[in-house]
């Protein structure tokens, strides 16, 4: 296990057979705007398409916070563009849709270019000595992190799956107690989320009923009206405003989707999900974040079952502390672009 300390805002140090190297930071301590973020997963995207696995287009070490967060390890991929193997490791490996599934659901992915930016910085300071290169880092005490596998030049997505499967089982030990209690706080928030939609269906209810109620009294009145003048109707009009009635009965017996009125403006949401499927849904600005919880729920995917809703850069979490938020409020209008998080 290599150790390097995570505080690349003081520098980068490697510690290899008990020598220490100190590697300066190529771009300033707080650098006014950040573009070489989405430098890899553009040039990633342009040349293989976006079926590939949630590369977070952040700094390596918002990656590595963020895989703290989640109690996971990160898995660092750096390209060579110009290495013979690159083209046929990132199509056939990296894209394979076993690969994608199996790094979704158990890494944070963090990828770089090795020939510029913060990639080449990372490739100066670990020094792959083949590629393609991948490792599997994660936060280690005293302000360091641990290179905990690396991988070298050409494998099958068998062979990368294995490999990062054996890293798991062996190095994840460690993270056993949060594990723990990361799932005892997924179940806590599934119950909080299942109460707060039956709470939210039994609301929906009660209005619903309410409206019906106030249509049928005033059809009520309009009906009695009208009776009290039938001898002045002919009987043509008499069917004509029970057909009336009736289709206005079936329409304000409603529905759950929201009226657009009131001011409310569309919004539009594009969903990622974990097979590299998208699908984009209208919603109306006023609807509530656990609006686009029910329509994934109503797809009835397989292997979906309780998972989360983040975006990608700057990163947000739509959980349940969140449900209750309007898409508006939520930064999520006019259009925003989600990734599902299967946990």
């Amino acid at each position: 296990m290599v150790s390097l300390p995570r505080t690349l805002l003081g520098g980068f140090s490697r510690v290899i057979n008990n020598h220490r190297r100190n590697f300066p930071l190529p771009y300033p301590q707080e650098p006014p705007v950040i573009q070489d973020e989405w430098a890899f997963l553009t040039s990633f995207e342009g040349q293989f398409g976006t079926l590939h696995p949630f590369f977070y287009a952040c700094r390596f070490v918002e990656a590595l916070r963020i895989a703290q967060e989640e109690h996971k390890f990160v898995f660092l991929y750096l390209h060579s563009p110009d290495h013979p193997f690159a083209t046929s490791f990132c199509r056939e490996t990296l894209c394979s849709e076993v690969v994608v599934q199996f790094l979704d659901a158990n890494f944070v992915c963090w990828g770089g270019l090795a020939n510029g930016g913060e990639g080449l910085f990372m490739a100066n300071t670990l020094q792959p000595p083949s590629f393609p290169f991948c490792a599997v880092v994660a936060p280690a005490p005293g302000d360091n992190l641990a290179v905990l596998q690396q991988i070298e030049g050409p494998v099958s997505p068998a062979e990368l799956v294995e490999i990062l499967q054996k890293t798991m089982e062996e190095q994840g030990l460690a993270f056993g107690s949060a594990h723990a209690k990361e799932e005892e706080k997924r179940r806590a928030n599934q119950r909080l989320r299942e109460e707060q939609d039956a709470a939210y269906f039994a609301a929906l209810h009660i209005d619903q009923e309410k409206e019906r109620i106030k249509n049928s009294h005033s059809q009520e009145r309009v009906q009695k009206q009208g009776d009290s003048q039938k001898h002045k109707q002919n009987p043509l009009k008499n069917q004509t405003s029970k057909v009336k009635e009736a289709t206005t009965s079936r329409e304000t017996q409603g529905t759950d989707i929201p009226s657009k009125g009131n001011g409310a403006q569309v919004t539009k949401i594009l969903i990622r999900f974990p097979n590299g499927e998208r699908r984009e849904k209208s919603f109306v600005s006023t609807d509530k974040v656990q609006a686009i919880y029910h329509y994934i729920d109503s797809l009835g995917l397989p292997g979906v079952g309780n998972y989360r809703l983040i975006s990608s850069f700057p990163r947000k979490v739509y959980g349940v502390d969140q449900m209750g938020m309007t898409l508006k409020d939520a930064g999520l209008h006019p259009q925003a672009s989600l990734f599902l998080e299967v946990l």
